[in-house]
């Protein structure tokens, strides 16, 4: 499946581990479910104009719910650990303490 850029990498993860990996210079984007480690790596260059070393894709499984006497699920989504190589940086990462 062919994705453009825009539409593979959804968002930044905004938790207390991601950004502490920051210092490791890896950075963590909920991804389309469809993108495979490929697109991603050309999104995230294309993009954010850095140079990718390595990515590592992990599937988040779907979570059971319940309120009340009603369950639900709440849905699963992939998300990609992104290396980038020695003296790249993405800038919007840049301004967050951890």
């Amino acid at each position: 499946m062919s994705l453009h850029p825009n539409e593979v990498l959804l968002a930044p993860v905004v938790s207390e581990k991601s950004y502490s990996l920051i210092t490791d210079r890896k950075y963590t984007f909920k991804v389309h479910k469809d993108a495979h480690k490929t697109q991603v790596r050309q999104a995230v260059e294309e993009l954010f104009e850095v140079k990718v070393q390595a990515v590592n894709i992990v599937k988040v499984q779907a979570k059971p719910k319940r309120r009340g006497r009603s369950v639900g699920t709440r849905p699963g989504w992939k998300k990609a650990i992104v290396q980038l190589r020695e003296g790249h940086t993405i800038e919007i990462f840049e301004g967050a303490q951890v």
